[in-house]
């Protein structure tokens, strides 16, 4: 019985000491993730924002429609990046972008979201150089987003 009784408390005590350890990992755990445990304002509130993804859903959403042209590399709902690869324009097959774009809020804001372009061009020996895009390149397709996003949010999409 002595057995059993000591067996059964040293379980008890792991348990608590798990559980209290998970309480506090928990609690250090969302104060230093981004939007975890942040209770946001539905898109029917009027907002703009969600709690499904880590970012704005009309910023993303709207990325994704006015970046469909170039073919996807990667995209991460959570973390708010969307990285394409490489385009060639058929029109200017010398020259091919690739777009990296941050979503860095869960509200719909102009500065929320940052887009970066990467342009290279066909030297004469035939391997790609990396050149400076336009300058006013990304702020074209960021104005483009914001666009988009805000008649998704108008429109109740």
């Amino acid at each position: 019985m002595a057995f059993q009784r000591s067996q059964v408390q040293r379980t008890m005590a792991r348990a608590a000491a798990l559980a209290a350890t998970a309480a506090v990992f928990g609690v250090a755990g969302c104060a230093a993730i981004p939007f975890v445990g942040h209770k946001a304002a539905t898109p029917a509130q009027g907002s703009g924002t969600e709690t499904a993804i880590g970012v704005n859903a009309y910023l993303w959403r709207a990325s994704l429609d006015t970046m469909a042209f170039m073919p996807l590399a990667s995209a991460d709902p959570y973390g708010g990046i969307i990285i394409t690869d490489w385009y060639s324009d058929p029109a200017e097959p010398n020259a091919r972008f690739k777009a990296t774009i941050y979503i860095l809020d869960t509200r719909l804001r102009a500065d929320g979201l940052n887009v970066s372009i990467h342009k290279q061009v066909k030297a004469a020996n035939g391997d790609w150089q990396d050149v400076a895009p336009a300058a006013s390149t990304e702020e074209k397709i960021e104005n483009a987003i914001l666009v988009r996003a805000r008649q998704m949010r108008i429109n109740g999409r």
